[in-house]
């Protein structure tokens, strides 16, 4: 039985300095001066702790980190980039393990503990991504937690073959389906989410959708994807990412969506990338939206941007929903954290006895202050395992 003392910290939502004890991979107690006969001792005295950090949103598939600098080549329309990525990714030898593994390994030495990433599903590429996916995630060897999404980045009605596919890839492992912009992209959005929903039941998986479709129809689509919630029984399944929608309308419009998203139990994901439009985070959270966020593209052919670190994501999040107070900026936080953990059905996710021991530990006098200046990580743990000291994986 190994067990492992964390003496002095102060662990987030916990009202002082507290010890925490793990024991096999579990918080067994939390409080003020434990004792455990036998425990290694770690010394965190006047640091912050967090439970271990979620990415909600990224494309593990696509990524080129690790690689020697690639200049972005695409045009900013959606359509340029989904072009460009096509054309280009296979003279790059994309979907590449090494690349997706070199930045699960910064992942965890930021403190994630769980990655929901996007994998490209389309009729061409076959299940590559998926397979590269999971290899990436066995050379982890435990130290996160990787969730596939089948992704079709391309719509499935005008992809002939990409419905069976997404098909295959569930069959395979893969947990969760998701869709694009119903409307927007396949121009027919019933049919479109008959796929989806029809999949997710057929296999018992859960669903994401990326809506980048805005305005009114971006509205109509959120509308449709609440019905059909509701109507399937998939409560607490289903996530919209980006849902630049929610950004563009005016307030009355948002809190019926807010409401309707709420009832259903669909969580809204949030990248808060370049100019697109932010969902109404606090409008939300009020209505009882569960909100989570990740990066989208990291060092890819969409985007040359991202570095695989949570806090500096919930920087983003935080700042460009304009929050100053600490408890606003611990919004952009909890998404970061406890959203993502619901949006990815995590049980008993937390700090809490009884919960997995994924934790990080900053130097931070609040929380708020440490989505701030993202100090580097102390000390992470992932089902107690030392995972990363010092901003550095231990393998």
């Amino acid at each position: 039985m190994r067990e492992l003392l964390l003496r002095g910290g102060t662990p987030w939502r916990h009202p002082g300095p507290a010890d925490v004890l793990v024991r096999d991979g579990t918080i067994t107690a939390i409080a003020p001066r434990l004792t455990e006969p036998g425990a290694e001792v770690i010394d965190i005295a006047g640091r912050l702790v967090l439970p271990g950090l979620v990415e909600a949103h990224c494309h593990l598939d696509k990524t080129l980190y690790g690689r020697e600098w690639e200049p972005h080549s695409a045009g900013d329309a959606l359509a340029d980039r989904i072009t460009n990525e096509r054309t280009r990714r296979g003279g790059l030898g994309l979907p590449d393990p090494d690349n997706a593994a070199a930045l699960l390994e910064r992942m965890v030495a930021y403190g994630t503990s769980h990655v929901r990433t996007h994998t490209d599903v389309y009729a061409g590429a076959g299940l590559d991504g998926v397979e590269a996916v999971q290899e990436a995630a066995r050379r982890l060897d435990g130290r996160v937690t990787v969730e596939q999404v089948a992704f079709p980045q391309s719509g499935i009605l005008r992809n002939p073959g990409t419905a069976e596919l997404l098909a295959e890839a569930l069959k395979s492992g893969v947990s969760t389906i998701g869709g694009i912009d119903p409307a927007g992209m396949d121009r027919d959005p019933v049919r479109h989410l008959d796929v989806v929903f029809g999949l997710a039941e057929r296999f018992g998986a859960g669903i994401d959708i990326h809506l980048h479709d805005g305005g009114a129809l971006g509205a109509f689509e959120l509308e449709l994807i609440i019905e059909r919630t509701r109507a399937t029984g998939l409560t607490g399944r289903v996530t919209v990412s980006h849902a630049y929608a929610l950004g563009q309308i005016d307030a009355a419009h948002q809190d019926r969506l807010a409401a309707g998203l709420a009832e259903a139990g669909i969580t809204v994901t949030t990248a808060a990338v370049f100019d697109f439009p932010v969902p109404p985070l606090k409008r939300l959270r009020a209505a009882g939206v569960t909100i989570a966020c990740g990066h989208d593209d990291i060092r890819d052919l969409w985007s040359p941007y991202g570095s695989g670190d949570m806090l500096e994501r919930a920087m983003h999040v935080a700042y460009r929903s304009a929050f100053r107070r600490d408890e606003d900026i611990e919004i952009a936080l909890d998404a970061a954290t406890h959203g993502g953990a619901r949006a990815l059905g995590l049980p008993a996710y937390g700090l809490a006895e009884g919960s997995p021991a994924d934790l990080v530990v900053v130097t931070a006098d609040t929380p708020a202050a440490a989505v701030v200046t993202r100090p580097p990580r102390d000390l992470v743990l992932k089902a107690g395992r030392v995972v990363a000291r010092d901003g550095e994986p231990v393998r």
